[in-house]
């Protein structure tokens, strides 16, 4: 299985990776910093400088409908944002 499912491609993820070479990835849930350093250095061919991780918990909603009341909630997942060397980039829409 692998440990990185895919990139985050936000407005936020891609300033960051502008401006400090940092890069988001949705990442296994039992993975740890070492498991996505070595994931993104191959994947990549990068040299990861500093990773930092965030369990992001599941939202909750209601909706009141004719059927009446339901209740559901959204996927929890790790996050990992991926500093790389300065002068090292990576680019996600080689790919497509």
């Amino acid at each position: 299985m692998s440990i990185i499912i895919k990139p985050i491609i936000t407005e936020k993820v891609t300033k960051d990776g502008e401006l400090f070479n940092r890069f988001g990835f949705v990442v296994d849930k039992k993975a740890n910093k070492v498991e996505i350093k070595k994931a993104v250095e191959a994947a990549y061919g990068v040299t990861v400088v500093e990773i930092n991780t965030m369990n992001v918990r599941p939202d909750r909603s209601t909706k009141y409908t004719k059927s009446g009341l339901i209740q559901g909630k959204t996927a929890s997942y790790k996050k990992a944002i991926v500093q790389v060397q300065e002068g090292e980039t990576i680019d996600f829409y080689s790919n497509i």
